[in-house]
């Protein structure tokens, strides 16, 4: 299978993350979004919403959005629980991490990392501080309960929100207010397989 993505990005980091982590044979596809590679005709007839990542099939077939393509790969694997309520609440932090997590601090890391801070986005990048310090609190309280964000064991909700938690602060955000998000970040690191975003 071909996973098609840009490692600085989380969305697709956290794709290539699991890959690892299950041990996955699949081909990596890098893609520029910056200079229009999701754009061209080839691509979208791949995925007409021109984001990546994207997953391809061996038989063709394609899968876009992050989290859609963490339960696929996940599925049968420990990653993805199979008691259904156990399933939901991997689902809920997946949902949370589209919602409230990363519209505020993969935004203003996009602004910072990719942009370098223009002007006329410095203010957008300001408003985004409130929103994305608001989710790594709810992280925050969580992990001081549990060692993954669904429980005992880490699944494809952590995944989810590793990759833009663990670099958070590229996008302002200092988690040295955080100790709980800092060990669970550790905690990942030491799993099996682990790759960092820059391998």
């Amino acid at each position: 299978m071909k996973i098609y993505g840009d490692v600085q990005s989380g969305n697709c980091y956290k794709i290539k993350l699991l890959a690892e982590l299950i041990g996955l044979q699949y081909d990596w596809i890098a893609v520029d979004i910056l200079a229009g590679e999701t754009q061209t005709a080839e691509f979208l007839a791949k995925n007409p919403n021109g984001k990546i990542p994207l997953l391809e099939l061996d038989d063709g077939r394609c899968l876009s959005e992050s989290n859609a393509i963490l339960n696929y790969l996940a599925e049968g694997t420990g990653f993805l629980p199979e008691d259904a309520f156990q399933r939901a609440e991997v689902l809920k932090w997946q949902f949370f991490e589209q919602y409230s997590h990363e519209p505020y601090i993969a935004v203003a890391r996009f602004i910072n990392k990719y942009l370098g801070m223009p002007d006329d986005r410095r203010q957008d990048f300001e408003d985004k501080q409130e929103g994305g310090h608001k989710a790594l609190q709810v992280m925050e309280q969580q992990l001081t309960k549990t060692p993954f964000l669904s429980g005992n064991e880490i699944t494809i909700a952590d995944i989810s929100l590793y990759g833009y938690t663990h670099v958070a602060e590229e996008g302002g955000f200092d988690l040295s207010h955080y100790p709980g998000i800092q060990s669970w970040i550790q905690r990942i690191e030491e799993q099996s397989g682990y790759v960092g975003m820059n391998r």
